[in-house]
């Protein structure tokens, strides 16, 4: 992975594909330009035995191939800066990853293009409830693919207009905040 965004929409995909109809996402920048992401879905959740076993590479529930590699290689990540990263789930009720980034490590990844994962993760699942929130130690910014979708529908703009409207927004917010 070559920045952050596509580990976003690797985990987030999880999400969906753990049949999750409400998946919120967290980044935080504290003072000491720590990245905190949160990734937090009422999905199918994961058994105790698979959360101590899921960031070994060769450890998935996918039936297509043998490995998995989006969480094992976002924790290799996260710990070349110095960061960590938790996983909490429970069968049934759905799961909680957290990891954090040293942004000021040289081993740091990009933000990437955060604006066209979420709007084709928003664009691409119309059934699923997205919550996406960027914050800084001094400001914020939300978006919530239920507002979208109701605004889109009101006001019947397209999904495809929708889904540039999301992408230049969550860019243009982002980059307000002093983060590209």
């Amino acid at each position: 992975m070559k920045d952050l965004s596509l580990h976003i929409l690797d985990i987030v995909r999880n999400s969906v594909e753990a049949d999750a109809k409400d998946i919120f996402v967290s980044m935080t920048i504290d003072a000491n330009n720590i990245l905190t992401i949160k990734f937090e879905d009422n999905g199918r959740g994961m058994s105790p035995e698979m959360v101590k076993n899921v960031t070994d590479p060769f450890v998935t529930t996918r039936t297509t191939r043998k490995v998995g590699m989006g969480l094992p290689l976002l924790k290799m990540n996260s710990e070349l800066t110095g960061g960590t990263m938790t996983i909490d789930s429970e069968h049934g009720k759905g799961t909680v990853v957290v990891v954090s980034f040293n942004m000021l490590h040289i081993d740091c990844m990009p933000l990437g293009n955060l604006g066209s994962v979420f709007s084709q993760l928003m664009g691409g699942n119309p059934d699923k409830n997205f919550f996406f929130k960027f914050s800084t130690k001094t400001d914020e910014f939300t978006l919530d693919s239920k507002e979208v979708w109701e605004m889109m529908h009101e006001n019947g703009i397209s999904q495809l207009k929708m889904m540039i409207l999301i992408k230049d927004m969550i860019n243009e917010n982002i980059k307000e905040l002093g983060y590209e």
